[in-house]
């Protein structure tokens, strides 16, 4: 079997390097810890959880996360196993005691004869070396370099993403088609009118609304070229609407005029089924975001998909980089996991650190690679990866990522029947796997 450097020992790395001694190759796990540490980082164990001690919902079958944790499992991740052995109560979702959490990744990673930890910085990559980079949202100056000049060109260095909301969602009564002084129900966007009684409660809300803490290691200044619209809307009554929210050119056909304040949604994928609301790059809480994006009338029954983040993240942009096996195009043998990827959330960072270690196992084996396809979570999050779009995103596991279906009017049964379609997907890929 083959030596294979994995760089990284988050949730990510360890997944990967756990799965790929137990197919039988030789793995050194790099990782800084414990000879140094990140500014986010303070346990000297593996697969340490940053933020919260939640991996999120675990409903199989309405909920995207939980269903990519489903994924998981049948997969025989190991992260997700000790997830489940080390959880606390939280209702539906699943939190986990972190320190129980990752003593026993740490536990299981040490106890693999295949295993080789070595503590110390990685500062370049040699491609003639099955490698996995799983280094994170804070890999380190030195290796962020050789990336920059050897595989990507460039890093992002934070994350500020807006809302994104299910099409299926939108109140289109109240809402209508057009391009800024385009032809009614003819254009790539959404319109979202509001009048001065619901912009004003809008505004009130927006500017007294809770926003999200920052961390230590997330300076002010990383934002400074991309502003939260809660921020923005404090400089006025009025800055919003000649900002994101301006109407110029926006003629609603209910009125035949432009509305006082308009959002604009725009498709965020190639099938229509996610719209992200432009320009509204936000800091608030996520339940804040809800409520008060709400109060616009096509939003009030909107699904959120995604809300919107700004935080310190470096990562690829990766259409272009890598295929949908998280592989490095032109240099098959190196791969990307975790969030430095694209994907945004630790069970989703787990999913990319499996599926690029069932990938490089499959390589090393002479074996074709497996698609996961889109009607998996696991296989949409490395297509949308690996899918040139005009703005690239970070994402997170959502059912508007997954293949789409026919309309089907109860989102319930939706979301059901998109889920058994995924588990029938990946119990067929488990076969394969283990033939």
């Amino acid at each position: 079997m083959s030596k294979i450097n994995v760089i990284g020992g988050g949730l990510a790395g360890s997944e990967a390097a756990y799965y790929l001694s137990k197919r039988g190759h030789q793995v050194t796990l790099y990782d800084i810890k414990p000879n140094a540490f990140t500014p986010a980082h303070q346990n000297a164990n593996f697969g340490e959880l940053v933020c919260s001690n939640s991996l999120k919902s675990n409903d199989v079958y309405g909920n995207a996360c939980g269903l990519l944790k489903e994924e998981l499992r049948l997969l025989g991740s190991m992260v997700i196993d000790c997830a489940d052995k080390t959880k606390v109560p939280a209702g539906n979702a699943l939190a986990v005691d972190r320190e129980k959490f990752a003593s026993l990744i740490t536990q299981n990673l040490k106890s693999q004869k295949n295993i080789t930890i070595c503590s110390k910085e990685v500062t370049s990559i040699d491609f003639d070396t099955p490698t996995i980079i799983a280094t994170g949202p804070l890999t380190t100056d030195a290796l962020s370099n050789f990336i920059k000049e050897n595989i990507a060109g460039g890093l992002y260095f934070y994350d500020a993403a807006a809302p994104i909301v299910s099409a299926d969602s939108i109140d289109m009564e109240n809402a209508f088609i057009s391009d800024r002084y385009g032809e009614e129900g003819v254009g790539d966007y959404i319109n979202c009118p509001i009048d001065k009684e619901d912009y004003d409660k809008f505004y009130d809300e927006l500017i007294t609304a809770k926003t999200a803490e920052k961390h230590g290691f997330e300076k002010t200044q990383v934002f400074e070229g991309c502003m939260p619209v809660e921020i923005m809307a404090m400089r006025g009554r009025d800055t919003l609407r000649f900002g994101p929210l301006k109407p110029v050119g926006l003629t609603d056909p209910k009125t035949g005029r432009w509305p006082y304040a308009c959002m604009q949604l725009r498709k965020e994928n190639e099938q229509g089924t996610m719209y992200n609301i432009v320009g509204f790059q936000t800091n608030l809480l996520w339940g804040e975001q809800k409520r008060v994006f709400s109060i616009f009338p096509a939003l009030k029954n909107a699904e959120f998909l995604r809300y919107g983040v700004m935080h310190r993240n470096t990562y690829l942009s990766s259409p272009g980089i890598l295929d949908n096996c998280f592989s490095v195009i032109g240099k098959p043998y190196t791969y990307f996991a975790g969030q430095i990827t694209g994907v945004e959330g630790y069970v989703e960072s787990i999913a990319s650190g499996l599926l690029s270690a069932i990938s490089l196992d499959r390589r090393l084996n002479g074996k074709p690679d497996i698609d996961f396809t889109d009607q998996t979570i696991m296989g949409a999050l490395a297509k949308h990866c690996s899918t040139k779009t005009e703005d690239f995103q970070p994402m997170n596991a959502n059912y508007g990522i997954l293949s789409p279906i026919g309309r089907m009017r109860d989102k319930k049964e939706k979301k059901r029947f998109l889920s058994q379609r995924a588990l029938d997907k990946i119990k067929s890929i488990t076969e394969l796997i283990n033939e």
